[in-house]
């Protein structure tokens, strides 16, 4: 594609550039610097923002990225077979295409057993961008520092799950007063802060960078706050459900709440709601990971953990700025910049040469949240019937737009 294309009457925001009112030209796949002679498309005053990046997902799910504005998704190595070959990481890598681009993100150990370190170097090669510990936490410290020590050497980041299984194993929910009171196994929240320190003191070690795909309690805030501090390169991320429901939304056993970690105190989600704002937190990720019904309508302990949360990511983003935890210019970093720069790619801002990964968004449309009209393979939210602000209107990819909402 040689043409240009010239948004106009924008309100843009970059999360490297800011807010500005203007216009925004892109030629061909890139964002150019010089207003084009080609077609120009008047927003109206609507937001221009960069396609969002999504950088733990569980499942390709194009229908749902495509409603919530999301361009680019980490795809987890929790695949059916475990994506710890470069066969497998070379096949996902073209699943998206052409609507959506797919980023391998590979087991850190075969199957994802915590035992026998996979092959990062071959994986990357074959296009993975970083290596995960999937939804399991290796118990063994020497394969763990293994396995930081070969990233670091192979340029990738270690994407962790922060629960010591020895505490977690078995638990679906937090101990305290309302898995007491339902009778449910639980764990305490200091499962996450074991694995958070361990983890930090072997990427200090070894020098390889680190992230927690979710960070929960107020403990564990604390650890990547002063590892920050000291200059270990490590960052974390969270979902909204743990930024805005507290372990109160499992008080009727609805399984939709069932997560994975599992919804904490009122206190740990307030120290969430504060790490954002300090900027501990560098990424929000929808987590998506659509559960059908033969997985969610069983008793609570029964049921799987996950969440289809990739279509109200950024509604429940733009209400964390509307409540005034971040700012909007903020929120894109915590939704493109920073999980772009984690996991190496070049994209996330609306800079000159940056491919045209683009959204524009209504960000006062209101509408429902409502499982039975939802795009996902399964609708399963716990944010079922709330009412949220901000719709995508249309998604470009690479310059072409694969996505229009209905008017």
């Amino acid at each position: 594609m040689t043409g240009t294309t010239t948004f106009t009457n924008a309100r843009i925001v970059c999360p490297k550039g800011g807010e500005r009112e203007g216009s925004l030209t892109i030629a061909g796949d890139v964002i150019s610097g010089e207003t084009g002679k080609g077609e120009t498309i008047d927003l109206g005053g609507k937001l221009l923002a960069p396609g969002i990046v999504d950088m733990s997902v569980f499942a390709i799910d194009k229908a749902a990225f495509a409603f919530g504005g999301i361009v680019r998704v980490g795809l987890m190595p929790d695949q059916s077979p475990v994506l710890d070959d470069p066969g497998l990481v070379q096949r996902v890598a073209q699943m998206g295409k052409p609507d959506l681009w797919v980023h391998p993100i590979a087991a850190a150990t075969r199957g994802l057993e915590g035992v026998d370190i996979a092959e990062m170097a071959i994986n990357a090669a074959a296009g993975a961008k970083a290596v995960a510990t999937g939804r399991c936490w290796i118990a063994d410290s020497g394969v763990m520092r293994k396995v930081l020590a070969y990233a670091r050497e192979c340029g990738l980041t270690v994407i962790a799950h922060a629960e010591d299984g020895g505490l977690a194993n078995g638990a679906v929910a937090t101990e305290g007063e309302t898995a007491t009171r339902l009778g449910l196994p639980a764990a305490p929240a200091i499962a996450e802060s074991i694995a958070v320190a361990r983890d930090i003191a072997l990427a200090e070690d070894t020098g390889a960078r680190l992230h927690f795909r979710q960070v929960t309690t107020e403990a564990g805030f604390d650890l990547v706050r002063r590892a920050k501090a000291r200059g270990v390169a490590v960052t974390c991320g969270i979902s909204p459900t743990h930024l805005l429901l507290s372990d109160i939304a499992v008080s009727d056993f609805r399984t939709f709440a069932r997560l994975s970690p599992p919804l904490r105190s009122e206190s740990d989600r307030q120290a969430a709601l504060a790490a954002l704002a300090d900027g501990t937190i560098d990424v929000l990720t929808s987590n998506h990971d659509p559960r059908g019904p033969e997985e969610k309508r069983l008793p609570f302990a029964d049921s799987l953990p996950g969440a289809a949360g990739a279509e109200t990511l950024l509604a429940l983003g733009l209400g964390l700025v509307r409540d005034d935890y971040v700012t909007l210019e903020r929120l894109f970093a915590l939704l493109a910049r920073n999980p772009a720069r984690i996991l190496g790619l070049d994209s996330g801002t609306l800079e000159p040469g940056k491919p045209a990964d683009l959204i524009v968004i209504d960000r006062d449309k209101p509408w429902r949240i409502d499982t039975g009209a939802m795009a996902a393979q399964a609708g399963n939210t716990p944010f079922d019937g709330l009412p949220v602000q901000g719709r995508v209107l249309q998604v470009m990819k690479g310059g072409v737009t694969h996505y229009r909402a209905a008017r």
